[in-house]
């Protein structure tokens, strides 16, 4: 997939792991949209605006930067809401295993973090861009407007990325630059998973495209691939730069990075081998999810998570940490 340099270090460490969050986020009931492709996606899934979360992301403070190793281990995480545990993607029902997320950012960098239970932890594909969504990953899509970003990651840490352009926005925002030619390699047209009918349109799949700079790092808490032992389960920490988010931000203007009250649309997930249960509303669905989607699809915009940006600092009481479990750290840059 062109030139792409990354180093893995694996560690073992000493890690704090906790599956209970020490703060909820507070989700708020707002009015219907004011967007009729909004409303007309929201009525075709069956989901309220209401029922979509609503999350603020506060700034980590400069005295405690994070580093990118996938511990979750700073003040800034111990002190930061964590979502709501995730549901099944399809029914929004309760599922197996507790997966949680939280947002943190400061005037470099956008931070996301995954607290992931998963007590048999496995992954075997290494190659960059592998199907990750076929075994067991975690999911982050960010909404730009125009377009929007697919990041995913399993746990040895290998990356799968892609980048999709609404056709409405492409002719006016995209087609003049360089490298995003419908004819460069990797480019295919695009119309969605299990909703393939978006009333917005088609998109085009730039399915090459890697996020400038961004780093990644995963922690195990228990062992690789060993089903003779239970694991606790993986966490996953990034960073991504705003200086490389300027292709998000082309076709609306937004602010990089955002204003304090600024809102932005991501979306959180996690696919697996386990089924969220014998419920045959959800066909026993493999998708968890943050906000549920109404339909067996990551690429709905609409039902992502509001992420409402906050210049006040994450200020809170630290977790305990339990220093028995020893994790393996797999980091990358």
């Amino acid at each position: 997939m062109g030139n792409r340099f990354y180093q893995i270090q694996a560690l073992i460490l000493f890690t704090a792991f906790s599956l209970v969050p020490s703060f909820q986020a507070e989700e708020t009931k707002v009015d219907a949209p004011s967007n009729p492709i909004e409303s007309e996606v929201l009525k075709m899934v069956k989901i309220r605006e209401a029922d979509i979360p609503r999350f603020t992301a506060k700034r980590n403070r400069a005295a405690d930067p994070i580093t990118i190793d996938g511990k979750l281990d700073e003040p800034g995480w111990k002190a930061a809401q964590r979502s709501s545990r995730f549901v099944d993607m399809i029914t929004g029902k309760p599922v197996k295993f507790d997966t949680h997320a939280a947002v943190l950012w400061d005037d470099d960098f956008l931070y996301v973090a995954y607290w992931i239970e998963e007590p048999d932890v496995r992954a075997t594909l290494t190659q960059r861009d592998a199907p990750v969504y076929t075994e067991n990953d975690v999911e982050l899509f960010i909404d730009g407007g125009g377009g929007y970003y697919e990041f995913e990651i399993n746990a040895l840490g290998t990356l799968y990325e892609a980048l999709f352009i609404w056709e409405d926005a492409y002719e006016k925002n995209y087609a003049a630059m360089e490298g995003f030619g419908r004819d460069q390699p990797g480019v295919i047209p695009f119309h969605g998973v299990g909703f393939n009918k978006h009333p917005r349109g088609k998109r085009i799949g730039f399915m090459r495209w890697d996020f400038p700079e961004l780093r990644s790092a995963v922690s195990i808490d228990g062992t690789l691939n060993d089903s003779s032992d239970v694991d606790k389960g993986w966490t996953v920490e990034l960073a991504l730069p705003w200086k490389s988010m300027t292709i998000l931000a082309k076709a609306d203007g937004r602010p990089l990075p955002p204003q304090d009250g600024d809102t932005w649309r991501m979306d959180f997930s996690r696919f697996n081998q386990y089924r969220s249960s014998d419920d045959p509303e959800s066909n026993g669905s493999k998708g968890w999810a943050w906000s549920y989607h109404g339909a067996w699809d990551s690429h709905i915009p609409e039902c992502f998570v509001r992420v409402t940006f906050s210049s006040a600092d994450a200020i809170g009481e630290e977790v305990e940490e339990d220093k028995e479990s020893p994790s393996i750290s797999v980091t990358r840059a």
